[in-house]
């Protein structure tokens, strides 16, 4: 049993295993059980993964409890973790109290907005950003938004939804907003500097992450305007800083440009620091104006 849940259980689960309140407490002196929070345990050893230790946190707080908030994001993994107290909601009355557990409670938890991910019950994807958007800054929140999108956890009209059935919550605004300027499904930081430098200049929004079929091979450029055939690559260190990654965006380049695709990379720093001859040379090779923008032209 433990096995199937990140090695750790409940003391109601040890009892279906047989094992009697003394039993437990043997095996807890004898260092085969190792308390975790009250009435859990993990099985065998002290230290399980972060999974085991965000199921912990979410048995200790009982039947209908789920994580939530920042550690749901990490779940999925929309944010990074960085060693919080797990955070679980539960609804209906006010939850018990836990050391090392940040509890939250809600009036209710509606079917669409719980599941179980990695085997530990979750507020869903579109739930865990509705949540997010209460305790994250504005570019935090966007960042998680489109890792969401290009994770498929979650799309523009299941955000929608789940606002929908929240109600007054903090954060709402800066969500609407974010979702309001369309599907965004970045990668990575780079990825939000040039989409925003894009969007922010009138420039149409260009597809982002879309993949297509060259040759019997998936390529997925950053950005697309299809009917321009116009592909910007954001070309950021961390990835594409090696011989092996320019040698594979070499062959991209090679392979879109042979079937009549023109690419524009832009690395980090031509997005920060020289924003106007970036755009400039997007323009140049074709980039079209926002339908709006063009009115106003």
């Amino acid at each position: 049993m433990a096995g199937e849940q990140w090695g750790v259980l409940s003391i109601e689960e040890l009892r279906d295993c047989g094992l009697s309140h003394d039993t437990v407490a043997v095996r807890v002196r004898s260092g085969r059980l190792h308390q975790l929070h009250r009435g859990v345990y993990a099985v065998g050893h002290p230290n399980p993964p972060l999974q085991g230790r965000f199921l912990a946190a979410v048995k200790a707080c009982g039947a209908g409890a789920v994580l939530s908030h920042y550690s749901a994001g990490a779940l999925w993994g929309f944010v990074n973790w960085d060693d919080r107290h797990p955070e679980v909601t539960v609804a209906g009355t006010a939850p018990r109290s836990h050391r090392g557990i940040r509890a939250h409670r809600t009036r209710e938890l509606r079917a669409p907005d719980v599941t179980r991910h990695e085997a530990i019950p979750v507020t869903s994807a579109p739930r865990t950003l509705v949540d997010l958007a209460s305790v994250l800054p504005y570019r935090a929140l966007r960042r998680a938004v489109r890792q969401a999108q290009a994770l498929g956890r979650a799309n523009v009209a299941q955000l929608v939804l789940a606002l929908g059935r929240s109600g007054r919550r903090p954060g709402v605004a800066k969500l609407r907003a974010i979702i309001a300027s369309g599907p965004a499904p970045t990668r990575s930081e780079l990825e939000d500097v040039v989409l925003d430098l894009i969007l922010d200049a009138g420039l149409a929004h260009p597809q982002a992450n879309v993949s297509l079929r060259l040759a019997g091979r998936r390529v997925i450029p950053d950005f697309r305007w299809p009917e321009q055939r116009l592909v910007v690559e954001a070309d950021g260190a961390v990835w594409h800083d090696t011989e092996l990654a320019r040698a594979d965006d070499a062959e991209r380049q090679a392979l879109l440009e042979a079937h009549g695709e023109r690419v524009v990379r832009v690395t980090w720093n031509q997005a920060v620091t020289q924003p106007h001859q970036t755009l400039a040379r997007l323009r140049a090779a074709g980039a079209p104006p926002s339908p709006r923008s063009a009115q106003r032209g």
